[in-house]
């Protein structure tokens, strides 16, 4: 992203003028508020798109830290438009039903792995969701989230279940799936015929 300062005087590329950058605003302001509006008649505003690249990730992460999984659905499922969420860990424990140090490993564990990042707002705790992984609101929506972007997601062998195995396991799946028949697999769906009184010009 370009960097933009804002003087009284604009002489260089990338210097704007304060009534300049107050329209700016104006208009970011007017964009999110109509994408805010978009979201609500959304029939799939309680929807989350996940990253199907991360699967070994996933996968490692439910094998091995069992309850750190668990935590991160339940912070996904509360999380805003830009993917943060304020919550007290009294809560998490009586959630997930766990004590305060095993939610506090948990959460220990899903912050060195780079599936969240925290920050303190007063005395509550901001859980931020990786957007690389999760994301919950439009795709222009993404410079407003606020997990930093120098965090790396661990790799799964670093962890955990063998890359080439996966990749192996996934090419047999593939292979076995050129045999099957999919659509015979799907209900039978009877599509009315329509006549031209049917069909309504939006």
């Amino acid at each position: 992203m370009n960097h933009i300062s804002v003087t009284s005087t604009p002489t260089k590329l990338g210097e704007i003028t304060h009534e300049q950058r107050e329209r700016q605003i104006e208009r970011e302001m007017a964009e999110k508020k109509k994408a805010d509006e978009r979201e609500k008649q959304s029939t799939y505003k309680h929807w989350v798109q996940y990253n199907n690249d991360y699967t070994k990730e996933m996968m490692n992460l439910t094998i091995k830290y069992p309850k750190a999984m668990a935590i991160l659905f339940f912070l996904v499922d509360q999380m805003d438009n830009y993917n943060a969420v304020v919550c007290s860990m009294t809560v998490i424990t009586e959630v997930i039903g766990c004590s305060r140090q095993t939610a506090s490993t948990a959460i220990k564990q899903l912050k060195d792995l780079g599936f969240i990042a925290v920050y303190k707002s007063g005395t509550s705790n901001v859980y931020t969701i990786n957007d690389k992984v999760y994301w919950k609101s439009w795709g222009s929506n993404h410079k407003y989230c606020k997990f930093p972007a120098n965090v790396v997601l661990a790799q799964s062998e670093q962890y955990g279940i063998d890359n080439e195995r996966f990749n192996s396991s996934r090419l047999k799946v593939i292979e076995a799936m050129k045999n099957v028949d999919v659509g015979s697999l799907l209900p039978d769906v009877t599509i009315p015929d329509l006549s031209a009184d049917d069909i309504v010009d939006e």
